[in-house]
């Protein structure tokens, strides 16, 4: 399966929802098929994207909250999978790109490439809900699921490792920021 594939399948189903990405390739991929200002792409901050996104879950219980992350940067902070099954809010789906691979750094081999398995890990660490998907249809399945639980989920999709021919978005860090802040404190108080 490939991420770019992946995220068009989902894409519609993100209209509503707060979407945190990890940088590189995830933030290129998901920025090119179109952004809204409901994305936030989380760069130079590699494996605190689930920390961001569990800090806006926790404290905006009414929104939907997505994230999305990478094997390499989940790996580089397992504790967040600790915090998150302690908190285990309702409103977040963690999905995970897993490619075996540190792509956008160069493609060094990740340690899920000898055997490391991160739905496992997230349910040892307390996540309620977990999945691990390899083919594009149980991707959708599991990611429309996940958002009709209301129930803290991380699902970790096996995908290969190709990407885009560059690993940076169009839109400036700054612009980001602002854009996704204001698009927060837009969102009316009933959903807060």
């Amino acid at each position: 399966m490939l991420r770019i594939d992946a995220l068009k399948e989902i894409y519609a189903e993100l209209e509503d929802c707060v979407v945190v990405t990890i940088m590189g390739a995830v933030a290129a991929e998901l920025q090119s098929i179109g952004h809204r200002p409901n994305f936030f792409y989380l760069q130079h901050a590699m494996g605190l994207a689930s920390s961001l996104g569990l800090g806006i879950a926790l404290s905006r219980p009414g929104l939907q909250v997505v994230v999305f992350d990478g094997d390499g940067s989940l790996l580089m902070n397992l504790g967040g999978l600790t915090t998150l099954g302690r908190y285990r809010p309702r409103n977040l789906v963690h999905v995970v790109f897993d490619n075996e691979s540190l792509l956008s750094v160069g493609g060094f081999p990740t340690a899920t490439s000898t055997g490391s398995d991160l739905a496992g890990i997230a349910a040892a660490a307390g996540v309620p809900r977990t999945r691990a998907v390899k083919a594009l249809d149980e991707f959708s399945a599991a990611f429309s699921e996940a958002l009709a639980a209301d129930e803290l989920t991380t699902i970790v999709a096996k995908v290969e490792a190709v990407g885009p021919k560059a690993f940076v978005t169009d839109l400036g860090l700054l612009e980001n920021r602002f854009q996704f802040q204001r698009y927060l404190e837009s969102v009316s108080a009933e959903r807060a």
